[in-house]
């Protein structure tokens, strides 16, 4: 069996790399990456195929293929070829790749959106399994997918970076989970770094001091906080790296982050007596964290922090989590799995420090923001919630999602439910959320119509 491999990050493409190697993808006549460069500026990005430090990954592909190459000018965010196209699509690859009639099996990073959804489309016999793109793999799909794609989902590989927790990515679909264990992702993470050639980095490793790698992930432009709650987030970061006894921050901004902000950051950290350096090179910042003498990452809540943990044995801070958990809307907002974990695995006294604690919260966390697709994990919503008290449940939960779910925390009575669940309940769930829904329209029209 043909594999093809389409993977839009670095992380992902070390990710698959690790599940190779691990023996978690089976050995074929033909593997296949499809790089894909998914910047919304094309020419500000690339696609991890085309990455300097991952270059050694490639060996374990038989085909590296760039698909903005191959379908240009189309970005491939909004490729999404038409239905009679499909067959035409699928023998001219088939073509082109030497592929024949051998069946096909896609390994997709991101499999509810193009171009993974439209090579899902045009190989439509071909059984799917996802890779983990970090901690957004842990949270439920965003759209309910036609059984088209479900019932071809196999497994979901993923990178074990929160040892004992499971994604909740297609449980519905009872897709297999496939820890990749963290020795593996180490392995490849320190083959990635044997390959880096990066003077800035190799300045930075000069030099013994205790270091903090600190994390920008410039959260103003996703219009999840202001400019200035952000600087103030990323002051709280600067001061908890020197909780973590650095004596030098290093810096690695977002791309978009204006300078003016780092400007901030490098006088506030002086003032604390941190030394202060910057890294805006493109090697992960995995690997920069494994090369200097780092004590501690510290970040929002970026999959680098899990992975820090897990992979490398570093202690991790956040800062602004409890914001975060608050400002998130809509509700399902597909940030929300990744800032939950990380605040209750770096809050003080967290009550979520064990992977069962933290597997039941993901889960209940995971039902409130899909309730239709997620609707198995209903029941484990119901005893979560029961047994939180009224401020951690309002930590994680919104009391207008509990009261439209008629859970526990909620404004209306809660009233527990017993039957069994099946396909019956799970409509029911539909149209009781969908009636709920149309009540808020018809609310919203007659407050405009009476002109408030």
């Amino acid at each position: 069996m043909a594999q093809i491999f389409v993977l839009n990050s670095a992380y992902g493409l070390m990710t698959a790399a690790a599940a190779i190697d691990a023996g978690a993808v089976p050995e074929t006549s033909h593997r296949i990456l499809l790089s894909v460069n998914a910047a919304l500026v094309p020419e500000t990005g690339s696609g991890p195929g085309e990455l300097a430090s991952l270059r050694g990954l490639l060996a374990r592909f038989d085909r590296v293929v760039s698909l903005n190459e191959l379908i240009a000018p189309i970005p491939p965010t909004m490729w999404s070829p038409p239905a009679d196209e499909l067959p035409l699509l699928e023998r001219l690859l088939r073509t082109a790749w030497g592929l024949g009639e051998e069946p096909v099996e896609l390994y997709l990073q991101s499999p509810q959106v193009s171009p993974s959804r439209a090579l899902a489309a045009v190989f439509v016999a071909a059984p799917l399994t996802v890779i983990g793109d970090g901690l957004m793999t842990y949270s439920p799909i965003r759209d309910r997918l036609g059984r088209g794609i479900t019932g071809r989902m196999r497994a979901v590989a993923y990178a074990d970076v929160v040892p004992g927790v499971e994604p909740v990515l297609f449980t519905e679909t009872g897709a297999v989970r496939v820890p990749i264990a963290a020795g593996r992702v180490r392995a490849i993470l320190e083959e990635v770094d044997r390959t880096v050639q990066d003077a800035a980095i190799d300045r930075l490793a000069a030099s013994d001091v205790p270091t903090a790698l600190v994390l920008g992930q410039y959260l103003a432009e996703l219009d999840l906080v202001t400019v200035d709650e952000e600087q103030h987030m990323q002051f709280q970061m600067i001061d908890r790296a020197g909780d973590l006894g650095a004596e030098r921050v290093v810096f690695k901004p977002h791309p978009s982050a204006p300078p003016a902000l780092v400007g901030a950051l490098a006088a506030h950290a002086r003032a604390r007596g941190l030394a202060w350096a910057m890294y805006d090179g493109p090697a992960p910042a995995e690997v920069l964290a494994a090369r200097v003498n780092t004590v501690g990452v510290v970040a929002g809540f970026s999959s680098a922090l899990t992975s820090a943990r897990a992979v490398l044995g570093l202690p991790i801070a956040s800062a602004g989590t409890d914001l975060l958990l608050q400002r998130l809307d809509p509700f399902e907002n597909s940030n929300r799995i990744p800032v939950t974990i990380v605040d209750a695995l770096t809050r003080p006294d967290s009550p979520y420090r064990t992977p069962a604690a933290l597997q039941a919260l993901v889960d209940a966390v995971g039902y409130c923001m899909q309730p239709v697709i997620m609707a198995h994990l209903r029941p484990r919503a119901e005893r979560v919630l029961q047994s939180l008290d009224e401020q951690e449940r309002h930590r994680y939960f919104a009391r207008r999602r509990l009261a439209e779910l008629a859970l526990p925390g909620g404004r209306r009575r809660f009233i527990p439910r017993t039957t069994t669940l099946s396909g019956d309940v799970t409509r029911l769930e539909e149209l009781r959320l969908t009636m709920l829904g149309a009540q808020r329209r018809l609310g919203r029209a007659m407050k405009a119509l009476q002109g408030r």
